[in-house]
């Protein structure tokens, strides 16, 4: 943030100064901020009009709800005095209203989802459903994964019925690492392949294959293919088992299911080149069912 220093205002009527300053005194948010600088006071008073500025828009900020109220020049910012070596100088900061905007809009950078409900980008641990006690063991395991966790721990590979909340619990998950300076990534598997021929699908699989933190959604409920099995799903996991790069999987198929899916595909049985997917799924993660009320209704 570009700081402002004052000029000295040169050679003035040091008694017009002086009333100016003590009239200025009288103003409880002017008092307040001189009584926080540890400087002489004859030095202020060449700040007098400045000074002035600074406890406006310092009460602009104490008596505001809201950003959208800011009565100050520089939304969401109020012009403060500084002391640097001894001398006054003065900088815009920004207010809490705004250093929380910045800190959400750092945390959304490090969020990156593909083919996701919007509303996931704002999943969180307070807001999740924990009434269900065959939720529990899940919620259990994600709460303490998020208070020790560190780069290269296994994730999950979490598998129960339609719409008991699989996804939310890994997304809110997540968000709270991604407020940590960890980068998090969430692809819906079935809508990520069919995208296989986009322009900028291949930066996109190199990302996904660094990323911190990534969830494969929905896996097994894609259409399919020899291709997207051996060519697309595989790489990405042998990637991040071998970079030892923490992987999260969602599924409404038991890993036995799964199995069974990824072995057929056009050209038939294929069980070897399933095995190798199951068991890049096995090294990266944790086996856990949750059967639980369907939220979607």
């Amino acid at each position: 943030m570009q700081k402002f220093q004052s000029l000295n205002e040169g050679k003035v009527d040091r008694n017009l100064l002086d009333e100016e300053y003590n009239l200025a005194k009288g103003n409880h948010y002017f008092k307040e901020i001189i009584n926080k600088i540890k400087l002489d006071e004859n030095y202020l008073k060449n700040y007098t009009s400045l000074l002035q500025e600074s406890a406006l828009e310092f009460e602009n900020c104490c008596n505001c709800k809201s950003i959208m109220e800011c009565k100050n020049k520089i939304s969401g910012f109020t012009y403060l005095p500084k002391v640097i070596n001894n001398n006054l100088t003065f900088e815009y900061k920004p207010c809490k209203y705004k250093k929380n905007i910045i800190k959400k809009e750092k945390t959304l950078r490090n969020i990156k989802n593909y083919n996701t409900p919007e509303f996931l980008k704002e999943a969180s641990i307070s807001k999740i459903y924990k009434t269900d006690k065959n939720r529990f063991a899940t919620i259990n395991w994600l709460l303490d994964f998020l208070d020790n966790y560190k780069l290269g721990d296994k994730g999950l590979y979490l598998h129960g019925n339609f719409g008991c909340g699989k996804t939310y619990l890994v997304a809110a998950t997540f968000n709270e690492l991604s407020k940590k300076g960890y980068k998090t990534s969430i692809i819906f598997w079935p809508e990520f392949i069919r995208g296989m021929f986009d322009f900028d699908f291949k930066e996109t699989v190199e990302y996904i294959k660094n990323v911190d933190l990534l969830l494969i959604d929905d896996l097994g409920a894609e259409n399919l293919t020899a291709y997207n099995r051996d060519e697309i799903l595989c790489p990405i996991l042998q990637y991040r088992m071998d970079n030892n790069l923490t992987t999260f999987i969602t599924s409404n198929l038991s890993i036995d299911d799964l199995n069974n899916h990824l072995s057929t595909s056009k050209n038939g049985v294929e069980v070897i080149k399933a095995g190798r997917i199951i068991s890049r799924i096995k090294q990266l993660t944790v086996d856990m069912e949750m059967i639980s009320k369907n939220l979607r209704k």
